[in-house]
């Protein structure tokens, strides 16, 4: 899977060739370093490393530090030797993936410490840069945080508009149950009326979607661990913590994937 996807990075970048790197004798070679400016939570070692194997196996990585470990501002964050056409064409590729997991990662264990002790799970969505839903999904895990669903393909998360096609929550609950038994059937529910619905149809699993603190809470009351029940619709950092407490289970965050700050690295050539 990595190989296949790095394949397609490369050829995305490189198209003919690298034009600029062609400056550089054939046989040149060099040693650079990746430095991380700021602190981040590493991630995507193995699809850093795939860049340079299919540019020349030859090329050596010694690393400073491993996917999930958490490093200061101005960390090394590994070196490199090998054939320099081979380091220059690969930078920008290898940088992409490194930076942007890196970014995931590191959101994701922000979000993890924000509700440590309380037993809740912080899931991710299907809310991915297209090209890298796996990536991001393992960044996310890397990061402390857990994955919800991979696609559509997996489990079954009856949403509002399956709902309004159905005709009620218990007859897409219904059908779901009739049709998927073999994998995890979740529902979506808008109100505490949807809510005893749900229940009263078997939900095993239910998402509240934009419940005040306080309907959260009439919600674990009434569930009183019938059903998981998931918390989801404009979280942050400055409000999950409260989410948490209101007894949930899980909370989803599409900020996770979606908002990715891509952490500042970079490479640099040194001599021996």
């Amino acid at each position: 899977m990595v190989q296949s996807q790095v394949k397609l990075a490369l050829e995305e970048d490189l198209g003919s060739g690298d034009r600029t790197a062609a400056l550089i004798p054939a046989e040149a070679r060099s040693r650079v370093r990746v430095i991380c400016r700021e602190s981040a939570v590493i991630c995507g070692v193995a699809w850093f490393e795939e860049v340079f194997r299919q540019l020349d196996s030859s090329v050596v990585i010694d690393w400073h530090c491993r996917d999930g470990e958490s490093i200061g501002a101005d960390s090394l964050v590994c070196e490199l030797s090998g054939n320099t056409r081979a380091l220059l064409s690969g930078e920008r590729t290898a940088l992409n993936y490194l930076q942007t997991l890196s970014g995931t990662a590191t959101l994701a264990r922000q979000y993890a410490d924000a509700v440590s002790g309380t037993g809740v799970r912080i899931l991710d969505t299907r809310k991915t840069v297209p090209g890298l839903r796996l990536q991001q999904k393992y960044a996310v895990t890397c990061g402390g945080c857990h994955n919800h669903r991979i696609g559509l393909f997996d489990a079954v998360l009856i949403k509002e508009n399956h709902i309004e096609a159905a005709g009620s929550v218990t007859a897409a609950l219904q059908a779901a149950q009739a049709l998927a038994a073999d994998v995890e059937i979740e529902v979506e529910v808008e109100s505490l009326d949807e809510l005893d619905e749900a229940l009263a149809a078997g939900a095993q699993r239910i998402l509240l979607d934009n419940f005040s603190l306080e309907r959260l809470r009439q919600a674990v009351a009434r569930v009183g661990g019938q059903a998981r029940l998931e918390a989801s619709g404009g979280v942050t950092l400055e409000t999950i913590r409260g989410i948490a407490e209101t007894g949930v289970d899980d909370i989803s965050v599409g900020a996770l994937t979606k908002d990715v700050r891509a952490i500042d690295l970079s490479m640099r050539f040194f001599d021996e």
